[in-house]
């Protein structure tokens, strides 16, 4: 992965917390980078379910609550057990 080079501020408290919690053996550059990955990770992922839920919202108006099928599958996997 290609790297530029970046100056950011942290807040002291923050730095000082960070510079604890990493590894010996890891970079501090290597520790924030594997931060920023998950956190763009969880927020690609935060806005997949609000879409998730805005198309489920938007399939509700348009044919109301459907029911739930657990009992016709429940039925179709017994069925099917009985005809092997």
């Amino acid at each position: 992965m290609e790297r530029e080079a970046l100056t950011v501020r942290f807040p002291s408290e923050l730095l000082a917390k960070a510079r604890k919690l990493k590894d010996e053996k890891e970079s501090f550059n290597d520790f924030i980078v594997e931060a920023l990955e998950r956190e763009v990770k969880r927020r690609r992922g935060w806005a997949a379910h609000q879409r998730i839920i805005a198309r489920s919202e938007i399939i509700k108006a348009k044919t109301g609550i459907q029911p739930a099928s657990i009992d016709l599958i429940r039925s179709l996997r017994e069925d099917k057990g009985l005809h092997d």
